[in-house]
Protein backbone atom coordinates (compact mmCIF):
# COMPACT_ATOMS: atom_id res chain seq x y z
CA UNK A 1 0.00 0.00 0.00
CA UNK A 2 2.77 2.45 0.84
CA UNK A 3 4.42 1.75 -2.50
CA UNK A 4 1.14 2.07 -4.42
CA UNK A 5 0.30 5.40 -2.74
CA UNK A 6 3.68 6.80 -3.69
CA UNK A 7 3.87 5.39 -7.24
CA UNK A 8 2.95 8.01 -9.86
CA UNK A 9 1.90 5.17 -12.17
CA UNK A 10 -0.63 3.95 -9.59
CA UNK A 11 -2.16 6.10 -6.82
CA UNK A 12 0.62 8.66 -6.53
CA UNK A 13 -1.31 11.26 -8.54
CA UNK A 14 -4.65 10.56 -6.87
CA UNK A 15 -3.81 10.97 -3.17
CA UNK A 16 -1.41 13.92 -3.33
CA UNK A 17 -0.46 16.63 -0.85
CA UNK A 18 -0.56 16.86 2.95
CA UNK A 19 -4.38 16.94 2.96
CA UNK A 20 -4.35 13.15 2.51
CA UNK A 21 -1.66 12.38 5.09
CA UNK A 22 -4.08 11.06 7.72
CA UNK A 23 -5.88 8.82 5.24
CA UNK A 24 -2.60 7.44 3.90
CA UNK A 25 -1.57 6.54 7.45
CA UNK A 26 -4.82 4.68 8.09
CA UNK A 27 -4.74 2.81 4.77
CA UNK A 28 -1.14 1.69 5.35
CA UNK A 29 -1.96 0.54 8.88
CA UNK A 30 -5.19 -1.20 7.82
CA UNK A 31 -3.42 -3.60 5.44
CA UNK A 32 -0.81 -4.50 8.08
CA UNK A 33 2.23 -2.48 7.03
CA UNK A 34 4.57 -0.78 9.50
CA UNK A 35 4.22 2.94 10.19
CA UNK A 36 7.01 5.49 10.49
CA UNK A 37 7.38 7.34 13.84
CA UNK A 38 5.64 10.47 12.55
CA UNK A 39 2.86 8.36 11.06
CA UNK A 40 2.44 6.47 14.32
CA UNK A 41 1.72 9.77 16.10
CA UNK A 42 -1.15 10.43 13.69
CA UNK A 43 -2.35 6.85 14.06
CA UNK A 44 -2.44 7.10 17.87
CA UNK A 45 -4.38 10.38 17.75
CA UNK A 46 -7.03 8.83 15.51
CA UNK A 47 -7.37 5.39 17.13
CA UNK A 48 -6.26 5.75 20.74
CA UNK A 49 -3.75 2.92 20.18
CA UNK A 50 -0.01 3.16 20.61
CA UNK A 51 0.97 0.75 17.86
CA UNK A 52 -0.36 -0.27 14.46
CA UNK A 53 -1.87 -3.75 13.84
CA UNK A 54 1.07 -4.99 11.64
CA UNK A 55 -1.28 -7.46 9.96
CA UNK A 56 -4.36 -7.15 7.79
CA UNK A 57 -7.27 -6.33 10.11
CA UNK A 58 -10.58 -8.16 10.08
CA UNK A 59 -12.56 -4.95 10.37
CA UNK A 60 -11.81 -1.24 10.01
CA UNK A 61 -14.30 1.39 11.18
CA UNK A 62 -13.78 5.05 10.23
CA UNK A 63 -16.07 7.51 12.04
CA UNK A 64 -15.29 10.74 10.19
CA UNK A 65 -17.17 14.02 9.69
CA UNK A 66 -18.78 15.29 6.50
CA UNK A 67 -16.49 16.18 3.59
CA UNK A 68 -13.69 14.29 5.32
CA UNK A 69 -12.81 12.20 2.25
CA UNK A 70 -14.37 8.93 3.44
CA UNK A 71 -15.80 7.68 0.15
CA UNK A 72 -12.72 8.71 -1.81
CA UNK A 73 -10.45 6.79 0.57
CA UNK A 74 -12.75 3.76 0.61
CA UNK A 75 -12.90 3.50 -3.17
CA UNK A 76 -9.10 3.77 -3.41
CA UNK A 77 -8.84 0.93 -0.89
CA UNK A 78 -11.34 -1.08 -2.95
CA UNK A 79 -9.30 -0.50 -6.12
CA UNK A 80 -6.12 -1.58 -4.31
CA UNK A 81 -7.62 -4.82 -2.96
CA UNK A 82 -9.44 -5.67 -6.19
CA UNK A 83 -6.70 -4.84 -8.72
CA UNK A 84 -3.35 -5.08 -6.95
CA UNK A 85 -3.82 -8.10 -4.68
CA UNK A 86 -3.73 -11.75 -5.75
CA UNK A 87 -6.81 -13.77 -4.76
CA UNK A 88 -6.29 -16.94 -6.81
CA UNK A 89 -5.56 -19.03 -3.72
CA UNK A 90 -9.04 -18.35 -2.26
CA UNK A 91 -11.08 -18.75 -5.45
CA UNK A 92 -12.20 -21.98 -7.09
CA UNK A 93 -11.42 -22.42 -10.81
CA UNK A 94 -13.80 -20.18 -12.74
CA UNK A 95 -15.13 -18.49 -9.62
CA UNK A 96 -15.38 -14.72 -9.60
CA UNK A 97 -14.88 -12.72 -6.42
CA UNK A 98 -16.95 -9.69 -5.50
CA UNK A 99 -16.09 -6.50 -3.66
CA UNK A 100 -19.36 -4.80 -2.76
CA UNK A 101 -19.46 -1.14 -1.77
CA UNK A 102 -22.83 -0.81 -0.04
CA UNK A 103 -24.41 2.59 0.48
CA UNK A 104 -27.54 3.96 2.10
CA UNK A 105 -29.16 4.82 -1.23
CA UNK A 106 -28.82 4.33 -4.98
CA UNK A 107 -27.66 7.93 -5.31
CA UNK A 108 -24.77 7.38 -2.87
CA UNK A 109 -23.87 4.11 -4.58
CA UNK A 110 -23.64 5.97 -7.89
CA UNK A 111 -21.25 8.50 -6.31
CA UNK A 112 -18.96 5.69 -5.15
CA UNK A 113 -18.96 4.24 -8.66
CA UNK A 114 -17.95 7.64 -10.05
CA UNK A 115 -14.90 7.70 -7.78
CA UNK A 116 -13.99 4.16 -8.87
CA UNK A 117 -14.44 4.98 -12.53
CA UNK A 118 -12.14 7.98 -12.06
CA UNK A 119 -9.42 5.81 -10.50
CA UNK A 120 -9.53 3.11 -13.19
CA UNK A 121 -9.74 5.70 -16.00
CA UNK A 122 -6.89 7.82 -14.58
CA UNK A 123 -4.39 5.00 -14.04
CA UNK A 124 -3.40 3.29 -17.33
CA UNK A 125 -2.19 0.11 -15.60
CA UNK A 126 -5.56 -0.30 -13.88
CA UNK A 127 -7.56 0.64 -16.96
CA UNK A 128 -6.08 -2.34 -18.79
CA UNK A 129 -7.65 -4.66 -16.22
CA UNK A 130 -11.23 -3.49 -16.90
CA UNK A 131 -13.15 -5.99 -19.04
CA UNK A 132 -16.62 -4.61 -18.56
CA UNK A 133 -18.65 -1.94 -16.80
CA UNK A 134 -22.36 -1.57 -16.08
CA UNK A 135 -24.39 0.98 -14.14
CA UNK A 136 -23.26 -0.55 -10.85
CA UNK A 137 -20.31 -2.90 -11.52
CA UNK A 138 -16.72 -2.75 -12.76
CA UNK A 139 -15.45 -6.18 -13.88
CA UNK A 140 -11.73 -6.92 -13.92
CA UNK A 141 -9.72 -9.49 -15.90
CA UNK A 142 -8.37 -11.04 -12.68
CA UNK A 143 -11.81 -12.41 -11.77
CA UNK A 144 -12.99 -9.60 -9.45
CA UNK A 145 -16.21 -7.58 -9.72
CA UNK A 146 -16.47 -4.30 -7.79
CA UNK A 147 -20.16 -3.63 -7.17
CA UNK A 148 -21.67 -0.37 -5.92
CA UNK A 149 -25.21 -0.87 -4.68
CA UNK A 150 -27.70 0.02 -1.91
CA UNK A 151 -27.24 -1.92 1.31
CA UNK A 152 -29.31 -5.10 1.59
CA UNK A 153 -28.87 -8.14 3.78
CA UNK A 154 -30.57 -10.24 1.10
CA UNK A 155 -28.30 -9.49 -1.87
CA UNK A 156 -25.00 -9.93 0.00
CA UNK A 157 -25.76 -13.54 0.88
CA UNK A 158 -24.03 -16.28 -1.11
CA UNK A 159 -21.22 -14.07 -2.40
CA UNK A 160 -17.49 -14.73 -2.09
CA UNK A 161 -16.21 -11.32 -1.07
CA UNK A 162 -12.58 -10.21 -0.90
CA UNK A 163 -13.65 -7.10 1.02
CA UNK A 164 -16.88 -5.35 1.93
CA UNK A 165 -17.17 -1.56 2.19
CA UNK A 166 -20.12 -0.09 4.10
CA UNK A 167 -20.72 3.57 3.27
CA UNK A 168 -22.54 5.82 5.82
CA UNK A 169 -23.64 2.94 8.02
CA UNK A 170 -25.26 5.22 10.61
CA UNK A 171 -27.86 6.27 8.04
CA UNK A 172 -28.87 2.88 6.75
CA UNK A 173 -32.63 2.86 7.00
CA UNK A 174 -35.16 0.55 5.40
CA UNK A 175 -38.91 0.96 5.21
CA UNK A 176 -39.19 -2.73 4.39
CA UNK A 177 -37.05 -4.07 7.27
CA UNK A 178 -38.30 -3.24 10.72
CA UNK A 179 -35.45 -4.17 13.03
CA UNK A 180 -31.74 -3.28 12.98
CA UNK A 181 -31.05 -3.22 9.22
CA UNK A 182 -27.38 -2.36 9.89
CA UNK A 183 -26.89 -5.38 12.14
CA UNK A 184 -28.71 -7.71 9.74
CA UNK A 185 -26.60 -6.57 6.80
CA UNK A 186 -23.30 -6.84 8.68
CA UNK A 187 -24.24 -10.30 9.94
CA UNK A 188 -24.96 -11.33 6.35
CA UNK A 189 -21.72 -9.76 5.04
CA UNK A 190 -19.23 -11.28 7.49
CA UNK A 191 -19.70 -14.91 6.31
CA UNK A 192 -18.98 -13.76 2.74
CA UNK A 193 -15.48 -12.81 3.95
CA UNK A 194 -14.87 -15.97 5.97
CA UNK A 195 -12.96 -17.93 3.32
CA UNK A 196 -11.05 -15.02 1.79
CA UNK A 197 -9.87 -13.23 4.95
CA UNK A 198 -10.81 -9.90 3.40
CA UNK A 199 -11.60 -6.88 5.58
CA UNK A 200 -14.96 -5.41 6.48
CA UNK A 201 -14.56 -1.64 6.09
CA UNK A 202 -17.13 0.77 7.55
CA UNK A 203 -17.08 4.49 6.84
CA UNK A 204 -19.68 6.81 8.31
CA UNK A 205 -20.45 10.15 9.87
CA UNK A 206 -21.54 9.87 13.50
CA UNK A 207 -25.24 10.25 14.23
CA UNK A 208 -27.26 9.03 17.21
CA UNK A 209 -26.54 6.46 19.91
CA UNK A 210 -28.38 3.60 18.18
CA UNK A 211 -27.02 0.93 15.90
CA UNK A 212 -23.75 -0.84 15.20
CA UNK A 213 -21.58 2.27 14.70
CA UNK A 214 -21.75 3.64 18.29
CA UNK A 215 -21.79 0.10 19.69
CA UNK A 216 -18.54 -0.80 17.91
CA UNK A 217 -16.97 2.50 18.92
CA UNK A 218 -17.74 1.80 22.56
CA UNK A 219 -16.43 -1.77 22.45
CA UNK A 220 -13.44 -1.56 20.09
CA UNK A 221 -12.02 1.98 20.15
CA UNK A 222 -8.72 2.52 21.95
CA UNK A 223 -6.03 0.31 23.43
CA UNK A 224 -8.45 -2.16 25.04
CA UNK A 225 -10.27 -2.93 21.80
CA UNK A 226 -9.83 -6.04 19.70
CA UNK A 227 -6.49 -5.57 17.85
CA UNK A 228 -8.04 -6.93 14.64
CA UNK A 229 -10.94 -4.46 14.77
CA UNK A 230 -9.50 -1.05 14.02
CA UNK A 231 -11.64 1.97 14.95
CA UNK A 232 -10.65 5.53 14.05
CA UNK A 233 -12.61 8.67 14.90
CA UNK A 234 -11.87 12.17 13.62
CA UNK A 235 -13.44 15.46 12.63
CA UNK A 236 -13.78 16.59 9.06
CA UNK A 237 -10.84 19.01 9.04
CA UNK A 238 -8.52 16.47 10.68
CA UNK A 239 -8.92 14.15 7.70
CA UNK A 240 -9.37 16.92 5.13
CA UNK A 241 -7.57 20.15 6.13
CA UNK A 242 -8.65 21.79 2.87
CA UNK A 243 -12.24 22.05 4.14
CA UNK A 244 -12.76 25.78 4.90
CA UNK A 245 -13.11 26.53 8.60
CA UNK A 246 -15.91 29.00 7.82
CA UNK A 247 -18.09 26.11 6.62
CA UNK A 248 -17.80 24.48 10.03
CA UNK A 249 -18.25 27.79 11.87
CA UNK A 250 -21.46 28.59 10.03
CA UNK A 251 -22.81 25.12 10.74
CA UNK A 252 -22.21 25.70 14.46
CA UNK A 253 -24.01 29.04 14.26
CA UNK A 254 -27.07 27.41 12.69
CA UNK A 255 -27.29 24.30 14.88
CA UNK A 256 -24.45 23.45 17.31
CA UNK A 257 -25.76 19.96 18.11
CA UNK A 258 -26.02 19.03 14.46
CA UNK A 259 -22.62 20.56 13.63
CA UNK A 260 -20.86 18.54 16.37
CA UNK A 261 -22.18 15.39 14.73
CA UNK A 262 -21.68 16.40 11.11
CA UNK A 263 -18.22 17.95 11.30
CA UNK A 264 -16.66 16.88 14.61
CA UNK A 265 -18.01 13.33 14.41
CA UNK A 266 -19.52 13.31 17.90
CA UNK A 267 -22.49 11.06 18.54
CA UNK A 268 -25.63 13.02 19.27
CA UNK A 269 -27.11 12.79 22.74
CA UNK A 270 -30.26 14.76 21.93
CA UNK A 271 -31.61 12.02 19.64
CA UNK A 272 -32.82 8.64 20.81
CA UNK A 273 -35.10 5.92 19.57
CA UNK A 274 -38.81 6.59 19.95
CA UNK A 275 -39.77 3.11 21.19
CA UNK A 276 -38.08 -0.21 21.84
CA UNK A 277 -38.39 -2.40 18.77
CA UNK A 278 -39.39 -5.37 20.92
CA UNK A 279 -42.41 -3.44 22.22
CA UNK A 280 -43.53 -2.66 18.69
CA UNK A 281 -43.01 -6.27 17.58
CA UNK A 282 -44.96 -7.52 20.63
CA UNK A 283 -47.94 -5.36 19.65
CA UNK A 284 -48.12 -6.86 16.15
CA UNK A 285 -50.55 -9.72 15.55
CA UNK A 286 -48.60 -11.70 12.97
CA UNK A 287 -50.58 -12.87 9.97
CA UNK A 288 -53.37 -10.34 10.58
CA UNK A 289 -53.28 -7.76 7.78
CA UNK A 290 -56.86 -6.45 8.09
CA UNK A 291 -59.78 -6.98 10.47
CA UNK A 292 -63.27 -7.15 8.99
CA UNK A 293 -65.86 -4.65 10.27
CA UNK A 294 -68.03 -6.00 13.08
CA UNK A 295 -71.61 -5.04 13.96
CA UNK A 296 -72.24 -2.97 17.08
CA UNK A 297 -68.66 -1.63 17.05
CA UNK A 298 -67.89 2.07 16.83
CA UNK A 299 -64.89 2.74 14.57
CA UNK A 300 -62.74 5.85 14.23
CA UNK A 301 -60.41 6.84 11.40
CA UNK A 302 -57.32 8.95 10.84
CA UNK A 303 -55.71 9.95 7.54
CA UNK A 304 -52.40 11.52 6.56
CA UNK A 305 -53.28 13.48 3.40
CA UNK A 306 -50.90 14.06 0.50
CA UNK A 307 -51.09 15.95 -2.75
CA UNK A 308 -49.90 12.87 -4.65
CA UNK A 309 -46.54 14.11 -5.93
CA UNK A 310 -44.05 12.99 -3.27
CA UNK A 311 -45.45 11.63 0.03
CA UNK A 312 -47.82 8.70 0.46
CA UNK A 313 -51.43 9.16 1.48
CA UNK A 314 -52.51 6.81 4.25
CA UNK A 315 -55.62 5.83 6.19
CA UNK A 316 -56.03 3.99 9.48
CA UNK A 317 -59.25 2.66 11.01
CA UNK A 318 -59.49 1.30 14.55
CA UNK A 319 -61.66 0.75 17.61
CA UNK A 320 -61.59 0.17 21.35
CA UNK A 321 -62.07 -3.42 22.51
CA UNK A 322 -62.40 -3.67 26.29
CA UNK A 323 -59.08 -2.18 27.44
CA UNK A 324 -57.25 -2.57 24.10
CA UNK A 325 -56.84 -0.18 21.19
CA UNK A 326 -57.15 -2.18 18.01
CA UNK A 327 -55.95 -1.24 14.52
CA UNK A 328 -58.38 -2.78 12.01
CA UNK A 329 -57.45 -1.29 8.65
CA UNK A 330 -54.35 0.42 7.27
CA UNK A 331 -53.91 1.56 3.69
CA UNK A 332 -51.12 3.41 1.89
CA UNK A 333 -51.08 4.78 -1.62
CA UNK A 334 -47.60 5.79 -2.72
CA UNK A 335 -46.89 8.77 -4.93
CA UNK A 336 -47.53 9.56 -7.69
CA UNK A 337 -51.31 9.22 -7.54
CA UNK A 338 -54.51 11.16 -8.11
CA UNK A 339 -55.70 12.56 -4.74
CA UNK A 340 -59.37 12.47 -5.80
CA UNK A 341 -59.24 8.80 -6.78
CA UNK A 342 -57.46 7.85 -3.54
CA UNK A 343 -60.02 9.76 -1.47
CA UNK A 344 -62.83 7.92 -3.27
CA UNK A 345 -61.09 4.63 -2.46
CA UNK A 346 -60.60 5.62 1.18
CA UNK A 347 -64.23 6.74 1.49
CA UNK A 348 -65.28 3.28 0.31
CA UNK A 349 -63.32 1.74 3.18
CA UNK A 350 -64.72 4.27 5.66
CA UNK A 351 -68.29 3.41 4.66
CA UNK A 352 -67.61 -0.30 5.15
CA UNK A 353 -66.65 0.49 8.75
CA UNK A 354 -69.58 2.92 9.17
CA UNK A 355 -67.27 5.90 9.74
CA UNK A 356 -68.75 9.26 8.85
CA UNK A 357 -65.92 11.49 10.11
CA UNK A 358 -62.19 11.10 9.51
CA UNK A 359 -59.52 13.06 11.39
CA UNK A 360 -56.30 14.25 9.80
CA UNK A 361 -53.46 16.72 9.68
CA UNK A 362 -54.66 20.28 10.29
CA UNK A 363 -51.73 21.62 8.25
CA UNK A 364 -52.94 20.00 5.03
CA UNK A 365 -55.15 23.00 4.26
CA UNK A 366 -58.76 23.02 3.07
CA UNK A 367 -58.52 20.58 0.18
CA UNK A 368 -58.92 17.37 2.27
CA UNK A 369 -62.04 18.81 3.95
CA UNK A 370 -63.56 19.73 0.59
CA UNK A 371 -62.53 16.49 -1.12
CA UNK A 372 -63.93 14.24 1.62
CA UNK A 373 -67.10 16.36 1.91
CA UNK A 374 -67.84 15.75 -1.79
CA UNK A 375 -67.94 12.04 -0.96
CA UNK A 376 -70.18 12.50 2.07
CA UNK A 377 -67.50 12.18 4.76
CA UNK A 378 -66.61 14.94 7.22
CA UNK A 379 -62.92 15.81 7.71
CA UNK A 380 -61.97 16.99 11.20
CA UNK A 381 -58.49 18.51 11.66
CA UNK A 382 -56.63 16.75 14.46
CA UNK A 383 -56.21 18.67 17.69
CA UNK A 384 -52.62 17.41 18.10
CA UNK A 385 -49.71 17.76 15.72
CA UNK A 386 -47.81 14.70 14.50
CA UNK A 387 -45.17 14.84 17.23
CA UNK A 388 -47.77 15.12 19.99
CA UNK A 389 -49.68 12.18 18.51
CA UNK A 390 -46.57 10.00 18.72
CA UNK A 391 -45.90 11.10 22.30
CA UNK A 392 -49.51 10.23 23.21
CA UNK A 393 -49.21 6.88 21.42
CA UNK A 394 -46.10 5.83 23.36
CA UNK A 395 -47.85 5.23 26.75
CA UNK A 396 -50.46 3.09 24.99
CA UNK A 397 -47.69 1.05 23.40
CA UNK A 398 -45.72 0.74 26.63
CA UNK A 399 -48.80 -0.47 28.49
CA UNK A 400 -49.22 -3.41 26.09
CA UNK A 401 -52.76 -2.32 25.20
CA UNK A 402 -52.14 -1.81 21.47
CA UNK A 403 -53.00 -4.38 18.76
CA UNK A 404 -51.22 -3.55 15.50
CA UNK A 405 -51.61 -5.12 12.07
CA UNK A 406 -48.89 -7.12 10.35
CA UNK A 407 -47.83 -4.25 8.08
CA UNK A 408 -44.09 -4.21 7.33
CA UNK A 409 -43.88 -0.53 6.43
CA UNK A 410 -45.80 0.60 9.49
CA UNK A 411 -43.59 -1.50 11.77
CA UNK A 412 -40.41 -0.26 10.09
CA UNK A 413 -41.49 3.38 10.26
CA UNK A 414 -42.53 3.14 13.91
CA UNK A 415 -39.23 1.44 14.76
CA UNK A 416 -37.12 4.09 13.03
CA UNK A 417 -38.83 7.12 14.61
CA UNK A 418 -36.51 9.47 16.46
CA UNK A 419 -37.16 11.31 19.70
CA UNK A 420 -35.36 14.63 20.01
CA UNK A 421 -34.92 16.75 23.11
CA UNK A 422 -34.59 20.48 22.50
CA UNK A 423 -32.44 22.71 24.68
CA UNK A 424 -35.59 23.89 26.46
CA UNK A 425 -36.36 20.29 27.47
CA UNK A 426 -39.32 19.79 25.11
CA UNK A 427 -39.42 16.46 23.30
CA UNK A 428 -40.44 15.98 19.69
CA UNK A 429 -40.77 12.86 17.53
CA UNK A 430 -40.20 12.62 13.79
CA UNK A 431 -38.81 10.34 11.11
CA UNK A 432 -35.03 10.25 10.43
CA UNK A 433 -33.57 12.39 7.65
CA UNK A 434 -34.49 11.04 4.24
CA UNK A 435 -37.15 8.68 5.59
CA UNK A 436 -40.95 8.72 5.84
CA UNK A 437 -43.58 8.13 8.51
CA UNK A 438 -46.86 8.41 6.59
CA UNK A 439 -48.04 4.90 7.48
CA UNK A 440 -46.87 5.18 11.09
CA UNK A 441 -48.68 8.50 11.41
CA UNK A 442 -52.07 7.04 10.48
CA UNK A 443 -51.52 3.94 12.64
CA UNK A 444 -50.59 5.97 15.72
CA UNK A 445 -53.13 8.68 14.97
CA UNK A 446 -56.14 6.40 14.83
CA UNK A 447 -55.21 4.55 18.03
CA UNK A 448 -54.68 7.82 19.92
CA UNK A 449 -58.04 8.94 18.56
CA UNK A 450 -59.62 5.70 19.77
CA UNK A 451 -58.11 6.12 23.24
CA UNK A 452 -59.46 9.67 23.48
CA UNK A 453 -62.94 8.42 22.56
CA UNK A 454 -62.82 5.48 24.97
CA UNK A 455 -64.95 5.33 28.10
CA UNK A 456 -68.68 4.61 27.91
CA UNK A 457 -69.40 2.94 24.58
CA UNK A 458 -70.78 5.27 21.91
CA UNK A 459 -72.54 3.40 19.12
CA UNK A 460 -73.17 4.78 15.67
CA UNK A 461 -76.71 6.32 15.33
CA UNK A 462 -77.89 3.69 12.83
CA UNK A 463 -76.70 0.94 15.20
CA UNK A 464 -78.62 2.51 18.09
CA UNK A 465 -81.78 2.68 15.96
CA UNK A 466 -81.42 -0.97 14.94
CA UNK A 467 -80.93 -2.09 18.53
CA UNK A 468 -83.99 -0.15 19.70
CA UNK A 469 -86.10 -1.50 16.82
CA UNK A 470 -85.06 -5.09 17.59
CA UNK A 471 -85.78 -4.62 21.30
CA UNK A 472 -89.25 -3.27 20.54
CA UNK A 473 -89.92 -6.18 18.18
CA UNK A 474 -88.90 -8.71 20.85
CA UNK A 475 -91.21 -7.04 23.39
CA UNK A 476 -94.18 -7.13 20.98
CA UNK A 477 -93.54 -10.78 20.10
CA UNK A 478 -93.54 -11.77 23.75
CA UNK A 479 -96.65 -9.71 24.43
CA UNK A 480 -98.41 -11.58 21.59
CA UNK A 481 -97.37 -14.92 23.08
CA UNK A 482 -94.67 -15.72 20.50
CA UNK A 483 -91.14 -17.04 21.14
CA UNK A 484 -88.72 -14.39 19.73
CA UNK A 485 -85.99 -16.97 19.05
CA UNK A 486 -88.25 -18.77 16.57
CA UNK A 487 -88.11 -15.82 14.17
CA UNK A 488 -84.34 -15.27 14.00
CA UNK A 489 -84.10 -16.69 10.48
CA UNK A 490 -87.57 -16.57 8.95
CA UNK A 491 -88.54 -13.13 10.24
CA UNK A 492 -91.44 -11.87 12.39
CA UNK A 493 -95.15 -12.67 11.76
CA UNK A 494 -96.92 -10.82 8.98
CA UNK A 495 -98.67 -8.36 11.31
CA UNK A 496 -95.26 -6.76 12.09
CA UNK A 497 -94.87 -5.61 8.52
Amino acid sequence: MRAALGDPDLFGTIFTGPSFDAWCVMLIALVGETLLPAELTIFTALTGREREPRCLVDEAWFIVGRRGGKTRAATLLAAYIAALCDHTDVLAPGERATLPIMSASMWQAAKALQYLDGIFSHVPALKQLVTGQTVDTISLSNGVDIECRPASFRTIRGATAIAVVCDELAFWRSEETSRNPDREILNAARPALATTGGPLVVISTAYDQRGELPATFRSAYGAKGDPLILVAKAGSRTMNPTLPQRVVDRAYERDPLSARSEYDSEFRTDISGFADATLIEAAVERGVHVRAPLPFVHYVAFTDPSGGSSDSMTLGIGHVEKDRYVLDFLAERRAPFSPDSVIMEFVGALKQYRVGTVSGDRYAGEWPREAFAKQGVAYAPAEQNKSDIYLAFLPLLNSGRVALLDNARAIAQLTSLERRTARGGRDSVDHPPGSHDDVANSAAGVLVLASAASGPMHLAPEVVQRVRRNAAMVARLRAAGHDPTAYRRRGPPAFFN
